[in-house]
């Protein structure tokens, strides 16, 4: 199976948090999982710890891309084709551009959501396949 983490649990995957559901560590240990991460969830994390709202202890930034590449996370970069298609995604009261950005994601590739976000269910009767 192939999943998009939401940009919350990426950072409790790599923090090693305690705050993952034993279903999503299953998914996270298991080889014949592809786990990916999308550019758009560095971009959040960039924003975030820049304005203050958002502090990652243990690594820097700079560290993520490498941090990715170790645990063997797929990268989903943003394309001009979903840039374009974010003006088409239904739902209207979820306003979270990152949210919003990484649900186009992941219905566009076919993908899973592994998120504990209370908002993402709006989404799935628009395409989005979501765990926790």
């Amino acid at each position: 199976m192939k999943y998009l983490l939401d940009t919350h649990s990426f950072l409790w995957s790599i923090a090693d948090s305690g705050k993952l559901t034993k279903k999503s560590i299953r998914i996270l240990k298991n080889p014949g999982n592809e786990v990916f991460v999308s550019s758009v969830t560095l971009w959040e994390i960039a924003i975030k710890t820049r304005l203050g709202k958002l502090e990652i202890e243990g690594f820097s930034l700079d560290q993520l891309p490498g941090i990715i590449e170790h645990l063997r996370f797929g990268r989903i970069d943003c394309t001009m084709e979903d840039a374009i298609g974010y003006a088409g995604l239904k739902e209207p009261t979820h306003k979270d551009p990152f949210d919003r950005m990484l649900i186009l994601q992941c219905i566009r590739r076919g993908l899973t959501m592994i998120s504990a976000d209370a908002e993402f269910p709006k989404f799935v009767p628009y395409g989005l396949k979501l765990i926790w």
